[in-house]
């Protein structure tokens, strides 16, 4: 801690590289000396700004918004037992990089908005059960994480982050997304798992950038008539939902190279399934699953194929082994 603080006031300061670390504790003296060193700094050049529980958030955002606080671009903000951001926190408008996980958060506060240069924010393990509507205005978001919170809906103005790349949701309360959830025609990666999701909006499959897409752990019944739009996708988990069918359209993911669908309710397959010409791994245990499709001899990409606890013919099974040697790991 003295280097630290000897660093800190040192003129050097000012060419510190992007991701050198400022640490404050809380209950500690060295946490004063911090702030009595920030306070008579001249330019407050903090590239990276780590909190550990301190109760005097409000008072170092005052100390950093005297003579620039646009000279802060990442903050890290943790293991807060009771943490609520004050206001101004949206006066620091050119954090680029926000991690607030593990905290207690119930809300955000309206300013929030106001971090238009924001790129990646991260949310994990809070109690947030909604967002502001300002929220819409961050629309310089390429990473979002929000797993692990009480979500029960989206603001209407999320579909104005059409930036947004990754985006995960997993594990909050959603029933439902909005219609209007389609806009956000960027996504790579997407994480829904661990929701209350009965079925996807039509415009979900307006979302054809997705390589990556986890809707396991949901209450799904059925897809989009036009999933197949998504021709992008190379990952999908299914796995612990309710289908118990697939659109016909689902043959035309031809990148597709993984796919789990482990515990749902599937009885058919369709014909098209065999279009799936790149799927290198296929988890279909524990269906309702009596038979498959002709095609089906078609997914010569494959290395693992799991289709045990199922209700197909052993000695259909058996055949399709014959014919399969070459999948490395079968699973009857």
């Amino acid at each position: 801690m003295e280097f630290l603080t000897y660093y800190l006031q040192q003129p050097l300061l000012n060419h510190l590289p992007v991701g050198s670390l400022f640490i404050l504790q809380n209950e500690s003296t060295f946490y004063r000396e911090m702030i009595d060193i920030l306070s008579k700094m001249k330019n407050k050049t903090l590239h990276l700004l780590m909190i550990e529980s301190t109760k005097d958030l409000e008072e170092l955002i005052s100390i950093l918004d005297v003579g620039g606080p646009s000279q802060l671009t990442s903050a890290k903000l943790f293991g807060y037992d009771q943490l609520q951001l004050p206001e101004s926190f949206g006066n620091l408008t050119s954090l680029q990089l926000l991690y607030l996980f593990d905290n207690k958060l119930t809300s955000l506060p309206t300013s929030i908005g106001n971090l238009i240069s924001l790129k990646e924010l991260n949310l994990i393990g809070n109690n947030l059960t909604s967002l502001p509507q300002s929220f819409g205005n961050i629309t310089s978001l390429k990473e979002l994480y929000l797993g692990n919170n009480k979500l029960t809906s989206l603001p209407e103005s999320f579909e104005n982050i059409t930036s947004l790349q990754d985006l995960d949701l997993r594990y909050n309360n959603l029933t439902s997304l909005p219609e209007s959830f389609g806009n956000l025609t960027s996504l790579q990666e997407l994480h829904l798992s661990g929701n209350k999701l009965t079925s996807l909006p039509e415009s979900f499959v307006k979302l054809t950038s997705l390589q990556e897409l986890d809707l396991s752990v949901n209450k799904l019944t059925s897809l989009p008539e036009s999933f197949g739009k998504l021709t992008s996708l190379k990952v999908i988990w299914l796995q612990d939902n309710k289908l118990t069918s697939l659109p016909e359209s689902f043959g035309n993911l031809a990148s597709l190279q993984v796919l789990f669908l482990v515990r749902n309710k599937l009885t058919s397959l369709p014909e098209s399934f065999g279009n799936l010409i790149s799927l290198q791994e296929l988890t279909l245990n524990n269906n309702n699953l009596t038979s498959l499709p002709e095609s089906f001899e078609n997914l010569r990409s494959l290395q693992f194929l799991d289709l045990s606890t199922n209700n197909i013919p052993y000695k259909d099974l058996s055949n399709l082994r014959d014919k399969f040697k070459f999948v490395k790991y079968f699973y009857l």
